[in-house]
């Protein structure tokens, strides 16, 4: 019964017309809609109006969710999935947003601006997605983050791999992951900087989130120092940034 509606109320949400004041949202909060073409935007908003409508948002710590919430964290999440065919958050089934960020009482009080709990959970700060669309180029975007953690685990796993278009894709894929994970950890090891954040050479399931994160916000340097890489990526998210 929960599929059957959760069904209908895409279909729903596919039909319904943009909302005026969500482009007034998205003008004002989320700079990289402003480069989309007008076939871009058609497929961008269909896609953000589906996951707004359809994916449950809870506040925490007295954040109160508006429609500005919803939609420019919606935005975020659409981005990476635009130009994907049918339902890529299929397993999504709650985002909580903090006002700023917040802390974990069994992690020492270290501050934590997002995490995402296997492909069922998105927990955000709602200051760090702000600040992460303020600056398009910085190669650092919270939410574009642990969405592309959520698109990782669809398959039951944190392992930097995503559920592929096909069985072949799987092999180029993880082979190109993991050089590009290796030649990031190395540098890390001999503390020299890379187009990359540090923080991607945890392991392959960051790699993975922080390349998400570099594709759409430095594509034109990934795709020069990373060719391989920027590849698989822009195969995957059947996006070319760079070449726009």
């Amino acid at each position: 019964m929960f599929f059957l509606v959760d069904f209908v109320r895409r279909k729903l949400a596919e039909r319904e017309a943009f909302p005026p004041a969500w482009r007034a949202i998205l003008r004002a909060r989320v700079p990289f809609y402003q480069r989309f073409t007008s076939a871009e935007i058609q497929r961008f908003e269909r896609k953000l109006q589906v996951f707004a409508r359809t994916k449950p948002f809870s506040g925490a710590s007295g954040m109160v969710i508006t429609d500005e919430v919803k939609v420019v964290v919606s935005a975020a999440a659409a981005r990476l999935v635009m130009n994907l065919p049918n339902e890529h958050y299929g397993r999504l089934n709650e985002i909580v947003v903090y006002p700023s960020h917040y802390k974990h009482k069994d992690k020492q009080g270290v501050a934590v601006l997002g995490e995402a709990f296997g492909p069922g959970v998105v927990v955000l700060s709602y200051r760090a997605v702000l600040q992460g669309l303020s600056n398009p180029h910085d190669g650092h975007d919270t939410a574009s983050h642990e969405f592309a953690h959520a698109l990782d685990a669809a398959d039951g796993a944190f392992d930097g791999t995503p559920e592929l278009q096909s069985v072949e894709a799987y092999g180029p894929f993880s082979s190109v992951v993991t050089r590009s994970f290796n030649k990031l950890s190395a540098k890390v090891g001999r503390r020299q900087a890379d187009l990359m954040r540090e923080y991607g050479a945890t392991n392959e399931a960051e790699f993975f989130a922080v390349a998400t994160e570099t594709f759409f916000e430095k594509p034109e340097q990934l795709l020069k120092r990373e060719p391989a890489l920027y590849a698989v990526l822009a195969t995957y998210y059947q996006a070319d940034p760079a070449r726009r």
